[in-house]
């Protein structure tokens, strides 16, 4: 029943799988932000993204629960693989919001910002990519890891004038049009705007657990 290979790295094999389906969220998420047309064509993926990262990560759960050895500690296996599971789920409730809310466009900043959300994942996809090796791989796994805290600095500038600007519009648009209107259209995108930005905080979070388990094992 149980796996005692010392050897084995395809708990490092499905932590990539699910830092590519948290990439593939953020690619999805800035595709349908740029044009919210895409929603409903890209719907099937984004039905499938969580389920597909759910699946590997009970993956993982069944082949900690049988391996009697594991190439690194049992506690950070089970860490990565819950926070790289959240990261899918962070970007899944963001992408539903827009379908549900019938969100519309929006800014430029909000571009920006999950342009960065892109850039970040990729990076985490790169370090998960060599984490089988970390001793040969740690100073390009650590430079990865650096470009994810200066995505997730820049994003925090980004969210903030991403607020600013929609408060201003609001205002605008509340003595053109009625503050009704203005006002939910404020809380629609303020909602999601703060998903995304929790998302990059997130990709810091998984950052820094990469930066330990390097740290500690190579």
């Amino acid at each position: 029943m149980f796996n005692f290979s010392r050897k084995d790295i395809e708990f490092f094999d499905l932590f990539s799988q699910n830092a590519k389906y948290f990439h593939l969220g953020a690619i999805l998420l800035d595709e349908i932000i740029k044009d919210p047309n895409k929603a409903l064509e890209r719907i099937d993926e984004i039905l499938g993204l969580e389920s597909s990262a759910d699946k590997v990560n009970e993956r993982i759960i069944e082949k900690l629960n049988l391996s009697f050895i594991t190439p690194i500690d049992r506690e950070d296996i089970y860490s990565i693989a819950g926070e790289l599971a959240t990261g899918v789920d962070m970007l899944y409730d963001a992408l539903q919001r827009i379908i549900m809310y019938h969100a519309g466009h929006a800014t430029e900043k909000s571009k920006t910002l999950t342009g960065l959300l892109v850039e970040s994942t990729r990076e985490l996809v790169h370090a998960f990519s060599l984490m089988s090796n970390m001793k040969k791989n740690q100073h390009q796994m650590l430079d990865s890891v650096h470009k994810v805290d200066k995505y997730e600095e820049k994003g925090d500038v980004v969210y903030r004038e991403d607020i600013s600007i929609l408060f201003e519009i609001t205002e605008i648009a509340a003595r053109e049009h009625g503050a009704s209107k203005a006002v939910i259209h404020l809380i629609k995108w303020k909602d999601i705007v703060e998903d995304i930005e929790q998302s990059l905080d997130h990709c810091k979070k998984i950052g820094d657990m990469i930066r330990g388990a390097v740290m500690k094992y190579a």
